[in-house]
């Protein structure tokens, strides 16, 4: 083996790390945060995960947000993709450093900070649906194999389940008796839709072999 070869291989093998990793991410968060303030700091259920800030989680939520950032900001894809991973970036870090508001009456300061903290969170979403419904699923080959195209489905699946929760959170925060049934129905929300979101990674980053192609996919 040369060594180009070599250090391609080690690239691939990395590339496809980073991926796993934001799956894994995106699967753990909403788990980690929930059992986290309850066992630790005797917190419960929050309203939403970001709402998590103003508990004792707030070190964990900022800290998985920016590494999620991070790792998105280093997306490659096709000519022309690395665009919305940057963009993924700067939203996902914008949820973090725009914290929700905490209960009760607030200043106006705090009112901002809290629409930028929508405008990021509501951002960061419709950028993950656009990578797994859009980008996930291109490819150089004119016919697509077997595998590929139950990846695609397992990616367009994912983008639909994140366009749902997002509807949802949308739903219940102007018309929060519609899905007062749910008990925090915008928590609930948000973590289908991260789940959806680890899963579509975790599914790109050659995590569940049913699906993998002999070489590294697209």
């Amino acid at each position: 083996m040369n060594n180009n070869s070599g250090k391609e291989s080690s690239l691939v093998v990395s590339y496809l790390a980073l991926r796993k990793a934001l799956g894994v991410l995106g699967i753990a968060l909403p788990f980690i945060l929930y059992l986290g303030a309850l066992i630790i700091f005797q917190t419960g259920l929050q309203s939403s995960i970001s709402y998590y800030y103003h508990t004792g989680m707030r070190d964990v939520l900022v800290g998985t947000l920016v590494a999620i950032g991070i790792f998105l900001f280093s997306y490659k894809g096709y000519i022309g993709d690395a665009i919305y991973g940057k963009l993924a970036c700067v939203f996902a870090i914008g949820v973090a450093l725009f914290p929700c508001k905490p209960a009760g009456p607030v200043t106006n300061i705090v009112r901002t900070i809290n629409n930028f903290h929508l405008f990021f969170t509501i951002a960061f979403f419709l950028t993950l649906i656009y990578f797994s419904y859009f980008l996930f699923t291109k490819s150089d080959q004119i016919e697509l194999p077997k595998k590929k195209q139950q990846r695609n489905k397992v990616y367009k699946t994912c983008g639909i389940l994140m366009t749902i929760c997002v509807l949802g959170i949308v739903i219940s925060f102007f018309l929060p008796s519609a899905m007062a049934w749910l008990g925090s129905p915008i928590f609930w929300f948000e973590t289908g839709a991260i789940l959806s979101f680890g899963v579509s990674w975790f599914t790109k980053g050659e995590a569940i072999a049913m699906l993998n192609d002999d070489w590294p996919s697209k």
